[in-house]
């Protein structure tokens, strides 16, 4: 116990303090918590055999509070309290916790946002899951010293060089997402290397820049996407392996094996019946 500590003492003081990253570690620490038990939760509550597992919050109109609001809550109190404890500690590093804490409870429910409807175990809903594993990349390259850009403070010439070599990193960014490469676009604003691969690559069929610039105008390329991108792919089966190892499966398929397991369970096990004998001193007929 002790020697964990002396390293994680090591760890915060010379990795963190040294650096003044201890709130953002907080903040990613709080996040990944949060989600990670809210996601668990709400796998055990909708499995038949937890029935002792805590429900959701519902009022007395029947009203179904996600968790989205709590998390919502929580982000307003602990930034608006960091603003006011920005220079504070250890009240700086609370209200990051706090914050982080919050935005994973938020996030878990991102496909909320993006639908306006109750999606959570339906295909759509896996967008949040998606979601979570970028916005935690993302505050991962923060904590490890990335960032989007490189300001340059000096002469006018400085200030319009970086105003340029951050709009060449948008562009290049916003291509990423209307070709729906999504990972690479969100990455590539800590690593452009990876969104320069990924706007030089064909699009998604079902993109933006597709519709736009393949189908009908150029079906050879529409072809090839839809070749390149098709739903049995390797790189496919392997997302949704991850998302139902972080999320847990579709509420359809989920369903279905709850099924299928009560199917084999309802199932009358009968002994082999034995070989019929015939009785003594008779002949079997040839």
């Amino acid at each position: 116990m002790s020697v964990g500590a002396f390293f994680f003492s090591e760890f915060w003081h010379d990795q963190l303090v040294a650096h003044d990253r201890q709130a953002l570690f907080l903040v990613l620490v709080g996040f990944l918590g949060s989600f990670a038990f809210i996601r668990m939760s709400t796998r055990i509550m909708r499995s038949p055999r937890m029935s002792w597992w805590p429900g959701s919050v519902v009022s007395e109109g029947g009203v179904h509070v996600h968790h989205l609001v709590f998390g919502i809550c929580l982000m307003l109190a602990g930034g608006t309290l960091g603003f006011a404890f920005f220079a504070s500690p250890p009240w700086r590093e609370i209200c990051a916790l706090v914050f982080g804490v919050g935005a994973g409870l938020t996030i878990d429910e991102f496909a909320l946002w993006v639908y306006l409807d109750d999606v959570y175990w339906a295909r759509e809903g896996r967008v949040s899951i998606d979601a979570t594993v970028l916005a935690a990349a993302a505050m991962a390259l923060l904590l490890l010293g990335a960032r989007p850009f490189d300001v340059v403070r000096g002469t006018s010439i400085d200030a319009i060089v970086t105003a340029a070599g951050v709009l060449v990193v948008m562009a290049i960014v916003a291509i990423c997402f209307a070709k729906q490469r999504v990972m690479h676009g969100a990455m590539g604003f800590f690593l452009l290397p990876l969104a320069i691969y990924g706007a030089s690559r064909i699009a998604k069929p079902r993109s933006p820049w597709a519709k736009r610039l393949y189908g009908e105008r150029r079906p050879a390329k529409q072809a090839k996407a839809e070749r390149r991108f098709r739903p049995d792919r390797r790189t496919e089966r392997f997302k949704e392996r991850l998302r139902d190892a972080i999320g847990g499966t579709p509420g359809d398929v989920y369903q279905a094996k709850l099924a299928a397991r009560d199917t084999v369970v309802a199932a009358p096990s009968r002994p082999p019946a034995a070989p019929s004998r015939p009785p003594v001193g008779t002949r079997e007929e040839a």
